[in-house]
């Protein structure tokens, strides 16, 4: 540098070089450097973002979609961190701050941070692991580390969720083991119809078909559903109703909002056709004597019995 500074004095005819210039000749280094890296960063972000605008305008899938948005501002933030820090080697090297010292002192510290730092050395390797998998994006209904909700970012380090109730969640990826998520291709309203046991089973079938097609035929909910009413038939005998399993196949996300209007629909259905949707309740039986007579029951304070409905 003392040589390049002596040529360009010498050139405007300067014989002696002031004290002074080296420093000058220094901050004109640093600041050069600093607009470099600022141009760099600038168009490496130019770049990514007409990358993610091809991307996308190629493709015509939502998932896919929503992964490209993912992984590009995963390779943003890691750009931006690359070239933050070589930028700030190279002003400490311009500064005479020997880097090599540092480097060493970082290794060695390195080390020593690693070993109570493991957690977050596994957050990046985690959260790495599930971006090349495509395990997790931005706008997926996801439950991780039991918590579930929408996807609102997601970084090498954690997975940011926002629940029903507008809570946020910040899940590390070191504690992810399971991803539970309800955002891929399609998904299954799956529903349990409870009825009275004096129902005619295949009626009853019959009813819910008919409301079935009759959400399949509407505007706003036809095109949610992909397939007809898929009946498992009668899944369980509980206390006080014949329990009916069904599902239907609808598009990712939809399923909570076809439930409740199928069961909303349905609910009118049986209604109109005056099938019982039963509520708990109990049979008291009083018992048997040794002849098989009925005994009697006991009331206390009246002679009748009272049923309060």
């Amino acid at each position: 540098m003392d040589s390049q500074l002596n040529t360009l004095l010498a050139y405007f005819g300067v014989a002696e070089t002031p004290p002074w210039a080296g420093f000058l000749f220094s901050i004109w280094h640093v600041l050069l450097i600093l607009l470099l890296a600022w141009i760099v960063l600038g168009s490496v972000r130019r770049l990514i973002r007409l990358f993610r605008t091809r991307m996308v305008g190629s493709t015509s899938d939502p998932e896919e979609r929503k992964r490209i948005e993912t992984l590009t501002r995963v390779f943003r933030y890691t750009a931006s961190v690359l070239i933050t820090v070589i930028a700030l080697m190279l002003v400490l090297s311009e500064l005479g701050i020997s880097i090599a010292p540092i480097l060493a002192t970082a290794g060695v510290a390195g080390i020593a941070v690693g070993f109570g730092a493991q957690s977050l050395v596994k957050d990046y390797f985690t959260g790495f692991v599930m971006l090349i998998e495509n395990q997790v994006r931005q706008g997926d209904v996801v439950e991780v580390g039991g918590k579930s909700g929408l996807v609102e970012e997601v970084t090498l380090r954690y997975v940011r969720l926002r629940d029903y109730e507008g809570s946020v969640h910040y899940i590390p990826n070191s504690v992810i083991d399971t991803v539970t998520n309800r955002s891929r291709g399609f998904a299954f309203a799956v529903i349990d119809i409870g009825v009275a046991y004096k129902e005619e089973v295949d009626r009853v079938f019959e009813i819910m078909r008919r409301v079935a097609s009759q959400l399949r035929e509407d505007a706003v909910f036809g095109p949610r559903v992909l397939e007809d009413l898929e009946i498992a038939g009668v899944d369980q005998w509980a206390d006080s109703a014949v329990i009916i399993r069904c599902r239907f196949k609808v598009r990712a996300l939809e399923q909570w909002g076809v439930r409740r209007e199928y069961l909303r629909r349905l609910k009118a259905g049986f209604d109109s056709e005056g099938i019982e949707i039963p509520f708990p309740h109990v049979t008291v039986y009083a018992g048997q004597d040794q002849k098989a007579a009925a005994m009697p029951l006991k009331l206390l304070g009246d002679t009748r019995l009272r049923r309060d409905d």
